[in-house]
């Protein structure tokens, strides 16, 4: 039998299910259960409860903050329905509320851990720069209205690329046992948009003359709010009140309080959790987004 207990103590089979799910975190405390407020996590296992007719824990692979959303967070669910899996799927969208969807359910081993197989993470952090405030994408973006220098960002942006302690970009208070990680991908670039844009889908969605701006990166782990901690200091980068050259400084450092401030949860979306060890980041070639496994 491949996934999951040999049985519960009804004699039915356990099977291990893969999750990997998108969802808009504004309403949310984060993907975690929490003492008060409506979590992610509650949602799934709640619904997934229902189907299976038993109390069912859900494990991620990252526990995402509340406000930040997620376009490919990955789950495991042991459960013993005999239902396969695109009933599963169809099951839980039924019942989620409309901001969270189950894209994938497939069948896992026994041994799937999400967070600790997990061989890279991609997050990717979009700004709204602009003058007017676009409506529709004020929940999952940072206004900044001053010009931002996208070439000065992802200069700096790159020099994170490489194994770095990464001290500098942890809240502080955290205790963790190592702060070393290992950036594959680190860049920022832009998306212009409104009635002049290439891009017409966009223009239509955002008729307000701006750009987005978009910072991406692709590690093997993460700091608690270490991608929010980079896009502060990348805000102060483009707006020119740190040379590009500043990040080997600040982490150098490995003094929170040398980089920038904690940028909005907002604007932070986990794009995807890559298990095969292939660079699951990166832009299409047209570097409007990611190409993930």
């Amino acid at each position: 039998m491949r996934g999951g207990d040999p049985g519960d103590e009804t004699g039915v089979a356990m099977r291990t299910l893969k999750l990997t799910l998108a969802y808009d975190g504004t309403a949310y405390v984060g993907w975690q259960r929490q003492a008060r407020g409506v979590s992610v996590q509650g949602l799934v296992e709640e619904a997934l409860s229902r189907i299976d007719g038993r109390a069912v824990t859900v494990v991620s692979a990252g526990r995402t903050d509340a406000g930040v959303h997620a376009n490919g967070q990955v789950a495991r669910a042991v459960v013993r329905s005999r239902l396969d899996v695109s009933t599963i799927q169809r099951a839980l969208n039924a019942t989620l509320p409309p901001d969270v969807r189950v894209l994938r359910v497939d069948p896992a081993p026994d041994t799937f851990r999400p967070r600790v197989d997990a061989r890279s993470k991609t997050y990717q952090y979009w700004w709204w720069n602009a003058p007017v405030s676009a409506p529709s994408v004020r929940g999952w973006c940072w206004h900044v209205r001053r010009p931002l220098d996208v070439s000065a960002m992802d200069e700096a942006a790159r020099a994170l690329e490489g194994r770095h302690d990464v001290a500098a970009f942890q809240s502080t208070g955290t205790a963790i046992a190592s702060t070393t990680r290992t950036v594959t991908r680190s860049r920022v670039w832009s998306i212009s948009c409104g009635p002049g844009s290439a891009l017409s889908l966009v223009s239509r969605l955002v008729p307000i003359d701006g750009r987005f701006v978009v910072f991406e990166i692709v590690a093997d782990g993460f700091l608690r709010h270490m991608v929010r901690a980079i896009a502060g200091t990348l805000v102060e980068v483009g707006q020119g009140r740190r040379p590009p050259g500043c990040v080997p400084h600040i982490l150098a450092s490995g003094d929170r309080t040398q980089a920038g401030p904690t940028a909005p949860a907002r604007g932070l979306v986990l794009v995807c959790v890559n298990y095969d060890g292939a660079d699951d980041g990166g832009a299409d070639a047209a570097g409007v987004g990611p190409l993930c496994a």
